[in-house]
């Protein structure tokens, strides 16, 4: 259990960057098991690429402590991880309130009693650089800050006085400093950095990535401060249900350049259920696989709308499918595929809806839903967590709230007062969900599969 949090003062600090990179770095030794706080898939895809191993996410919105705790004990345990690296979200603090911690990176790092690297973005900062890792460590003593590493240094001269001021006025270890470089800055899409599934060439920049973090950071020391880690809290509460199904079933997961956004633990707890996963890709197959239901994750579809629009035969195979009420479960670009069309771009059309994207961000939060109808997933009056991120919205016409499962009570959804489109057995939502947040998700899933085989 050997474990390190790498958090930043703020967004932009290049946390992502200097955490793929440490993750890259000692996998060429040592096998590492990376977390991402928060609701994220991008940031996870380039861990996946430095690790070679499939990166989980911690959230203290979607997960008690005990959950954090399983989840971060199961992703070792199936991994046989020798360190954990979590990346941090946003800043150290940042979480939904002003004066708690829920869904901050310092919630993560007080559930795993975890040691903590601050990265600071030191652009034109000196003696201000020892100033704010002081300020970091006193806002809350159950924050084991054990160490900075500086971003952003203009010269070798300027780390070195920068170290100085940090170590001596903060009393906190330094452990190396990146200088300026724009040639390892990756773009971004209006979801953040562009998914790692997408393109080979990313690869060069994670390998670029893992050398400068090996030039300029002292990995000793911070191995050294994992295996110091303090013992972890024997206090675990399961992340899905015991209960599970006992017939076998086959669930088609869509996975390509449009569909990519899923939480592994939500494929791990299918599987749990008996649930054999069968991939497939609606742009470059012809049809979905034989199967007993659909789970469709978010991604990118409205940047892949004419090749999606073009496969009319895989279009009509996720409508037929649908109205033969086989269950399927669709996620935000999921549920954008579903509808009438995307861009003028022809969809599959199970809702008579069009969906565009947007130029400002349509819905960007934590998300409370109320189920309000029978679905494949939730039972009437359950409530339950979730995230919503799109750039994007469905133009719903109709004037029907039994046209809704989930009655949102925090968060936009689709019309901002409802969410989850429901037509036949096809429930589509912009709300992304984690099984910690619903434990009994994979299982009616999967018997809702089995009953309507």
């Amino acid at each position: 259990m050997k474990r390190i949090v790498l958090t930043g003062t703020g967004s932009g600090v290049g946390k992502t960057t200097i955490a793929t990179g440490i993750m890259k770095a000692l996998s060429e030794e040592h096998k590492i098991q990376s977390f991402k706080v928060g609701p994220d898939y991008i940031d996870p895809s380039y861990h996946n690429c430095a690790t070679g191993i499939p990166s989980r996410n911690l959230d203290s919105f979607f997960m008690s402590d005990g959950q954090i705790r399983q989840s971060f004990k199961n992703g070792m345990k199936h991994s046989k991880a020798d360190y954990a690296i979590i990346e941090g979200v946003r800043g150290l603090y940042e979480g939904m309130s002003p004066i708690n911690d829920v869904g901050s990176t310092a919630s993560i790092a007080k559930s795993l009693n975890s040691p903590v690297i601050l990265i600071i973005n030191s652009r034109s900062l000196v003696r201000s650089a020892a100033a704010m890792t002081l300020g970091f460590k006193a806002l809350d003593s159950k924050i084991n800050i054990q160490g900075v590493i500086l971003n952003n240094v203009k010269s070798q001269k300027h780390y070195l006085k920068t170290k100085e001021a940090v170590e001596k006025l903060s009393n906190t270890q330094v452990l190396g400093g990146i200088t300026r470089d724009s040639s390892i800055t990756m773009e971004q899409r209006h979801l953040g950095l562009i998914p790692a599934v997408e393109q080979e060439r990313i690869k060069s920049f994670v390998d670029k990535w893992g050398e400068l973090i090996k030039e300029n950071i002292d990995l000793d020391l911070l191995i050294e401060i994992m295996k110091d880690s303090p013992k972890l809290e024997d206090n675990y509460e399961e992340i899905w249900s015991k209960e599970t199904t006992k017939q076998k079933t086959k669930i088609g997961i869509p996975f390509d350049e449009a569909f990519n956004f899923y939480y592994h633990e939500n494929i791990e707890a299918l599987e749990s259920n008996n649930a054999e996963i069968v991939y497939f890709s609606p742009i470059h197959d012809d049809a979905i696989p034989d199967v007993d239901a659909l789970y469709m994750g978010g991604g990118y579809p409205e940047i892949f709308s004419k090749e999606l629009s073009d496969n009319k035969s895989m279009l009509k195979s996720i409508k037929k499918f649908s109205d033969d009420n086989h269950p399927i479960y669709a996620e935000c670009g999921g549920l954008m595929y579903l509808s009438k069309d995307i861009n003028n771009n022809e969809m599959v059309n199970v809702f008579p809806y069009k969906s565009m994207l947007t130029k400002k961000v349509q819905g960007l939060s934590y998300t409370i839903a109320e189920v309000t109808q029978k679905n494949p997933i939730l039972e009437v009056g359950t409530s339950y967590h979730g995230h919503e991120f799109h750039y994007s919205k469905v133009e719903y016409t109709g004037n029907n709230k039994n046209d809704f499962a989930f009655k949102m009570k925090r968060g936009v959804g689709i019309t901002g007062e409802y969410d989850g489109l429901l037509k036949n057995n096809t429930l589509a939502s912009y709300i992304h969900t984690h099984t910690a947040c619903l434990p009994k998700f994979a299982y009616n899933f999967t018997q809702s599969a089995y009953e309507n085989r």
